[in-house]
């Protein structure tokens, strides 16, 4: 379920495009908001939107044959996601956390590439680095150990999520085992395994809080 809460787009991450009047003009930013659980998109659905996370977080996943969930990518604030080459989305994202999010129709944004040079490269420098996460994250489940999985999500978290030296996870110990392709008890016991080592610390009661004491040594699992 969503609700339409059309907020200020001054306040907001810039979406594609919104770099001068005239790609604003052409390209019409709706906003929305999920309640935690919900479905933005479902795979084999059209793909008739590129949306961008305002606040919250969401997750792209397949089911796989066997029922089990692949989590593929996080998306956090300011990204961007959703952008497909064929007609159909391959994975379905859903709001990990009650979240926000700004929609705008695919066929407007490839109007304004067309227009625009520089909605061009963006969508190109988008479509690259999003190519850049799957080569990442295949070469992550090839990893041998649980302990270089879980170092090398930390790391990654820690440059997207942190703030005055705190990493707040907004996903679950599940959704961490589901993207790192292991068991909810192997991401725990990793990290515990790893708070033992004095490489982090939690906060909270829920653990979801992390502060990362040792950088070189989580990057040294990284390599």
């Amino acid at each position: 379920m969503f609700v339409n809460i059309n907020a200020t787009p001054a306040a907001r991450p810039r979406f594609l495009g919104e770099h001068d009047d005239q790609s604003r003009a052409s390209v019409l930013v709706t906003e929305f908001k999920y309640i935690r659980g919900a479905e933005i998109f479902g795979e084999a659905e059209p793909a008739e939107y590129v949306y961008q996370v305002v606040e919250g977080a969401v997750r792209s996943y397949k089911l796989l044959s066997d029922g089990r969930r692949q989590i593929g990518a996080f998306h956090l604030v300011g990204d961007i996601f959703g952008l497909e080459n064929g007609a159909m989305h391959r994975f379905t994202a859903e709001a990990i956390v009650d979240t926000s999010v700004r929609l705008a129709k695919r066929i407007n944004l490839e109007h304004a590439a067309r227009a625009d040079a520089l909605v061009s490269r963006e969508l190109l420098s988008m479509t690259t680095s999003n190519l850049q996460h799957a080569e990442n994250h295949m070469l992550l489940l090839g990893r041998k150990t649980s302990l270089e999985r879980v170092a090398a999500f930390l790391l990654e978290m820690d440059g997207r999520v942190s703030a005055a030296g705190v990493m707040a996870l907004p996903m679950s110990r599940r959704d961490i085992a589901d993207y790192l392709g292991l068991t909810l008890e192997t991401v725990s016991r990793a990290l515990s395994s790893l708070h033992e080592k004095g490489f982090l610390e939690f906060l909270g009661q829920t653990q979801r809080q992390i502060v990362l004491r040792n950088r070189s040594e989580l990057a040294k699992l990284d390599l």
